[in-house]
């Protein structure tokens, strides 16, 4: 059977695992037909005893996937939630559906600038007499409930309002994503704050190296002065220095 997930060792560092999961989530039942027409597919239980392997280390997630089924996806939230290392989801295209609520998971949610999330109500298929019809609506309404679950842990929004996102079949941008709750970061940022940092700290590190280079010269003046005048008062030293440090524009 093709999984619809891969663990992969990171060499680099050890205790880090990357884990991606692409294609359809689907139930153990319906997981002999994605093999039959090999197609990515795997049971709930399977990456739950893969995922064991793995305990006490941190993981990186990938996920770009439209979803699937909604008991496979809680599933292996249950898995990854239950996993003693640190777990960083990373949505590099698409985190729909179903796929979303496995995203819940992470300790932290990073987005791609250009990944999408997509947050529904359950569907489903019925059919026969008004009965059945009305239960159907009612076992969708337990199951939204369960979802909401998740996405208001990671949130922190009320119910209502993460229900009417669901009702609205609500599309998110990696900014909207953070802004509502559903992420905390986007993918590069990062390291572009880490980029300004590190440049203003080279510049002061400039700025001070001038400095010294700057006093080491006008000590060499003074003792060259020493020998053929008097002493210049630390007032006279001070201005001297003021203005040199001004024509190299370091102040």
């Amino acid at each position: 059977m093709i999984k619809f997930w891969n663990f992969v060792k990171n060499e680099a560092s050890p205790d880090t695992v990357e884990l991606r999961i692409e294609g359809d989530i689907v139930s153990d039942s319906r997981a002999w037909i994605y093999e039959w027409f090999g197609e990515p597919a795997a049971s709930p239980n399977a990456f739950r005893n893969e995922l064991s392997q793995y305990k006490g280390q941190d993981i990186t997630l990938w996920i770009d996937s439209y979803g699937g089924d909604v008991f496979a996806a809680a599933g292996i939230y249950n898995a990854l939630k239950s996993h003693s290392g640190k777990i960083t989801a990373k949505i590099d295209s698409k985190a729909m559906s179903a796929a979303s609520v496995i995203a819940m998971a992470a300790d932290e949610i990073l987005m791609s600038p250009v990944g999408i999330m997509m947050i529904h109500n359950p569907l489903t298929g019925a059919s026969g007499d008004m009965r059945d019809l009305r239960k159907a609506a009612d076992v969708l309404d337990t199951v939204k409930e369960t979802i909401l679950n998740a996405y208001v842990a990671k949130t922190n929004k009320s119910r209502s309002t993460i229900s009417a996102l669901m009702d609205d079949e609500t599309y998110m941008s990696a900014s909207d994503a953070v802004k509502n709750g559903f992420a905390d970061g986007i993918i590069g940022e990062e390291e572009e704050k880490s980029n300004v940092m590190n440049f203003s700290f080279n510049r002061f590190a400039i700025m001070n190296s001038a400095n010294e280079s700057m006093q080491k010269l006008l000590d060499f003046e003074k003792a060259r002065q020493a020998a053929a005048a008097p002493l210049n008062t630390a007032e006279d030293l001070e201005t001297e220095k003021q203005k040199l440090l001004m024509e190299l524009e370091l102040i």
